[in-house]
C-alpha cells in the first residue's frame, strides 16, 4: 500500500519526536511491505518566523494532499510571555481545525502495567483503566463571537452548537462504543446551560437509535470528580469543547506521565494525529523527550487507514520498551535513561 503522510513537526521537540514516529513508521513500512511518502510544512511558531502566518496555505495544501497527518507540537515563549502578540502559534491550531473539518478529538486513556508507580493515585483505583475521551473540537465557546466592550471592563464569549454539530460527534462516540465495551457516557451541564440541554436532547434521540450501547449521563463536575475516583468505570466519553478539553487533559495524568498518551484529530477532509503534550520548549535539541506519545499516535493513524496488524506491531514494540526499561529520563527513576533518539532506534529495531 502506498501512503500519503503530511508531517507537521512544528516547535519546540516537535522534530525530535516525530522523527522517532517516522522511524517506526518506515520499521512497519519494511515489515509490511508498505509505501510511505513524506511531505513536510510548517506549522506554528516557526511557520510564523518564517512566513508570517502560523497555518499557511502551503501546508493546508499539504494536509488536503495527505492520507493523513503526523503532528508534532506547537509554541514558543517568546510569544507565550507575550499576551500583545497579533499572531500567535495556537491560531495555527484553530485554523487547521476549521479548515480541515477537524471535527473530533480522540484520546484513549490507558494505563501501563510497568509504569502504574508513576500515577498519582493508588494503584487498586487505575490499574485496568482503559477508556476513551471524545472531544468535539470545532464548535462551542472557542469558536462562538468573542469581545470586549468598549471601556475594556466587560468581556465576552459565546458559546454555540447546532444539533448537526451535536449529532456528528455523537455519531462518531457511538462507533467508538459499538468497537469497544459498548457502553457511552455524555457529558454535559444541562441544569445550567442551554448548549447542553441541547446536547442532552439530541442524545435522547440518539440513544434510542442505539440500544445495543448502554447511554448514561453525567454532569461535568461530577465527571471530573468520578474520573478520580473510578476511572474504571468509564468506557466511551464525550462532550463539548471545553469540557472535552479540561477533562481530557485531567485523563491524561492518570497514566502518570504525559509522554505515553496519543490522539487523533478526526476530520472532514483528512485527520491528525499527534501527542497530547504541549511542545516542551525547555527540552527542545537536548535529545531527552519522550517520543513514545508521538510514536503511539502513529499507531492511530494507521489503525485509521484500515492497516490494523500495523499499529498493533507498533503497541506491542511500545509495551516491550516499557517493560525492557528502554525509556526516556522522565519515566526512567533509578534506572537509565535513554535518550530520545534511542528509544526511537531501539522501536524501529524491534518492530
Amino acid at each position: 500500500m502506498k501512503m500519503n503522510i503530511g508531517v507537521l513537526a512544528g516547535d519546540g521537540i516537535g522534530p525530535e519526536i516525530v522523527a522517532q514516529a517516522r522511524k517506526v513508521m518506515d520499521a512497519v513500512a519494511v515489515k509490511f511491505n508498505h509505501e510511505i511518502n513524506y511531505t513536510e510544512a510548517l506549522v506554528g511558531a516557526i511557520a510564523i518566523d518564517k512566513v508570517g502566518n502560523p497555518y499557511p496555505d502551503e501546508t493546508h495544501e499539504v494536509c488536503m494532499n495527505s492520507d493523513a497527518v503526523l503532528f508534532g507540537a506547537i509554541g514558543d515563549p517568546k510569544y507565550d510571555n507575550d499576551p500583545s502578540a497579533k499572531v500567535r502559534p495556537e491560531q495555527g491550531l484553530l485554523g487547521m481545525r476549521k479548515k480541515l473539518g477537524l471535527y473530533a478529538n480522540i484520546r484513549p486513556v490507558t494505563t501501563f502495567p510497568s509504569l502504574l508507580h508513576k500515577s498519582p493515585l493508588r494503584k487498586d483505583i487505575v490499574e485496568g483503566a482503559d477508556f476513551v475521551v471524545v472531544r468535539e473540537l470545532t464548535g462551542g465557546i472557542y469558536f462562538g463571537e468573542k469581545g470586549r466592550s468598549e471601556d475594556l471592563t466587560k468581556a465576552f464569549d459565546n458559546c454555540t452548537y447546532s444539533v448537526e454539530e451535536v449529532e456528528r460527534i455523537l455519531a462518531l462516540a457511538y462507533d467508538y462504543a459499538a468497537k469497544r465495551n459498548k457502553r457511552l457516557t455524555v457529558v454535559d451541564k444541562a441544569n445550567v446551560l442551554c448548549t447542553s440541554r441541547l446536547w442532552r436532547e439530541v442524545a435522547q434521540r440518539m440513544e434510542k437509535e442505539h440500544t445495543d450501547i448502554a447511554t448514561d449521563y453525567m454532569f461535568v463536575d461530577n465527571a471530573a470528580m468520578q474520573l478520580i475516583q473510578w476511572p474504571k468505570k468509564f468506557d466511551v466519553m464525550v462532550t463539548e469543547n471545553m469540557f472535552g478539553d479540561i477533562l481530557s487533559d485531567e485523563a491524561s495524568v492518570i497514566t502518570g506521565s504525559l509522554g505515553l498518551l496519543p490522539s487523533a484529530s478526526v476530520g472532514v477532509h483528512t485527520s491528525v494525529f499527534e501527542p497530547i503534550h504541549g511542545s516542551y520548549p525547555q527540552a527542545a535539541g537536548k535529545d531527552i523527550a519522550n517520543p513514545i506519545a508521538t510514536v503511539l499516535s502513529a499507531a492511530m493513524l494507521l489503525e485509521s487507514l484500515d492497516l490494523l496488524d500495523e499499529a498493533k506491531a507498533i503497541r506491542e514494540v511500545v509495551d516491550k520498551s516499557l517493560e525492557a526499561g528502554v525509556v526516556t529520563e522522565d519515566i526512567a527513576g533509578d534506572g537509565k535513561a535513554y535518550k530520545t533518539s534511542e528509544v526511537g532506534d531501539w522501536l524501529a529495531a524491534n518492530v
